[in-house]
């Protein structure tokens, strides 16, 4: 009976069904872990003040957001050093997040549950965010406006905030001078430099051009003028007034307004001004610059060159793969040399990710870079234009790692066209190239994209290849910006995947950075997700555009 039941199949259909959802249960228990550790990162916590008694007998103050509890046996504990009562089964300690770093040196500390006299949440704590340093928790004390005291006590909080606003909307117009007009000056002077050393090199460099470029120049000089002096009065705008805080120590500190992102009373806060916070972080991770050695801002620029690399990585990738596959089914004869190339290109697809990343420093970066700096930018020596990592050199690095995926996905779909319908297209009048363009294209299509849709979910995770051909920790400028070209293929750029790489393992701050691991971890894999149900949509509208055809 037994031995009939597995002959019939069905032990191994329901091993195929167990094993497959055990894979799911993982994959989404790990999204929940991802999703539960990165997005909770950004709702408001409150703040503890503790009164702690050392093991040496004082007594201070700590204040600061218990982050995480540890538990730990008694016998462990003892092993590691700590004392223990006879009464106690586990050690209870709790990870505090004091911030202050500036003042105590550390961001994190942890500390005895025993050891605990009073804990408590007094309304007037309040979270300093800065622009570095990290978090500072404290009490306000004051308000100042060029050194003089202009609100104290409880006259002091609604103050402060419309002082930050106004610093905020100045720190913007600085930051849009910097970027924006300043930024365009420099290129210009840069490109009228460039222009200077060309002509020369070319002894096409006279009394008309150098007049040209000595007006052009004279022009962008004054208008750099012109902004340093609109700089120079928001900077000292901005410096103008500066807030008093009183930390756990007792300590007062003078806090400069330029280097305030924003403060709340998180212990006072609602519902609804938690969400609203939670909302105005949220938007801040996906839309700023990231600051603090990557471990606080935003991650904009990241998002924005791993979208754009995954564009181009599909433009170039996609043609290549159709034509090779199509020379591979409909023209090349079926025979040895065929088979081979089949295999190289099986085997291809198996090789590790890093070895496509040093051949393409070496013979894209290098070798073609290195020319084609030589042939079209010889005024930019013995700085490199192409003949140094970036966008271009990434995405072609990527579409030849992803280009057996294509290959292959394409050759099935051109292999499961009827053979009829290249006779009957062929019977009509049309030659071999019209039918392969107007007929089996179209209806192999959906197979083309399903090699997309693979290359773009491999891609776009990739890290070991990108650290050598164009992905940088900060990149201060976007590969797309207003400047001629626009789109500038030679910048570096940063990437999800790297950034998660630099922020968990290579961040001074390991305990500030965690939370932001679990959250840009969570956006690479909606990112992905995105890229890869626009392709499906795609690819489903095709295959119910030309179902009719292959029926």
């Amino acid at each position: 009976m037994i031995r009939l039941w597995f002959k019939s199949g069905t032990p191994w259909i329901w091993l195929n069904a167990a094993a497959v959802s055990a894979c799911l249960i993982m994959v989404i228990g790990v999204l929940g872990l991802i999703a539960a550790r990165g997005v909770g990162h950004f709702w408001p916590s409150q703040v503890a003040q503790f009164s702690y008694q050392e093991e040496a007998g004082q007594v201070q103050t700590i204040i600061g957001e218990k982050i995480d509890t540890s538990i730990t046996p008694a016998a462990m504990a003892k092993a590691t050093g700590y004392k223990m009562a006879a009464d106690e089964d586990t050690l209870v300690q709790y990870l505090i997040k004091t911030g202050n770093r500036d003042i105590t040196g550390t961001d994190f500390r942890w500390i005895l549950a025993r050891n605990v006299k009073q804990q408590e949440y007094p309304p007037e704590m309040m979270v300093v965010e800065r622009r570095e340093w990290g978090n500072l928790y404290g009490y306000l004390v004051a308000v100042k406006e060029n050194g003089v005291t202009i609100a104290t006590g409880e006259q002091a909080w609604p103050v402060v905030q419309a002082k930050i606003d106004e610093a905020l909307a100045v720190f913007e117009e600085i930051a849009h001078l910097e970027k924006k007009e300043v930024g365009a000056i420099n290129y210009s002077l840069e490109q009228l430099r460039l222009e200077q050393k060309r002509l020369q090199l070319k002894n096409r460099w006279d009394a008309a051009a150098e007049q040209r470029t000595a007006a052009e120049k004279a022009e962008l000089e004054s208008e750099y003028k012109n902004h340093q002096t609109q700089l120079s009065e928001l900077y000292q705008q901005i410096r103008r007034d500066s807030l008093v805080a009183k930390t756990a120590g007792g300590n007062e500190v003078e806090i400069p307004l330029s280097k305030v992102v924003r403060m709340y009373q998180p212990n006072t806060m609602g519902l609804f001004e938690k969400i609203r916070h939670y909302g105005i972080k949220l938007v801040e991770f996906l839309t700023d610059d990231p600051r603090e050695a990557n471990t606080e801002g935003g991650i904009f620029p990241a998002i924005f060159g791993t979208v754009m690399m995954v564009i181009m990585m599909s433009i170039i990738v996609t043609p290549f793969g159709v034509i090779a596959a199509v020379y591979l089914r409909e023209y090349a004869k079926q025979g040895f040399t065929t088979r081979l190339i089949r295999i190289a290109v099986n085997n291809l697809a198996g090789v590790p990710s890093i070895v496509y990343g040093v051949f393409g420093l070496g013979f894209f970066v290098y070798i073609l870079g290195g020319n084609i700096d030589q042939l079209f930018f010889p005024e930019s020596a013995p700085a490199p234009v192409y003949g140094t990592p970036g966008l271009l050199w990434a995405s072609i690095t990527l579409a030849l790692l992803t280009l057996p995926v294509v290959i292959v996905s394409t050759e099935e779909g051109l292999a499961r066209i009827p053979k009829s319908i290249r006779e009957g297209s062929l019977a009509l009048g049309a030659t071999k190239f019209e039918t392969l363009w107007l007929t089996v294209l179209p209806m192999a299509s959906p197979a083309m994209m399903t090699g997309l849709i693979l290359a773009v979910a491999r891609a776009a995770g990739e890290v070991a290849p990108l650290m050598l051909v164009g992905v940088v920790k900060l990149a201060p400028t976007l590969p797309l910006d207003g400047n001629y070209p626009f789109l500038h293929l030679d910048r570096k750029f940063m990437h999800l995947g790297f950034h998660i790489y630099d922020v968990g393992f290579q961040s001074p701050n390991v305990e500030a950075a965690r939370p932001l691991v679990y959250a840009t971890a969570l956006l690479l894999v909606l990112v992905i997700v995105g890229l890869n149900l626009a392709a499906i949509l795609i690819r489903n509208h095709l295959r119910e555009k030309y179902r009719a055809l292959e029926g």
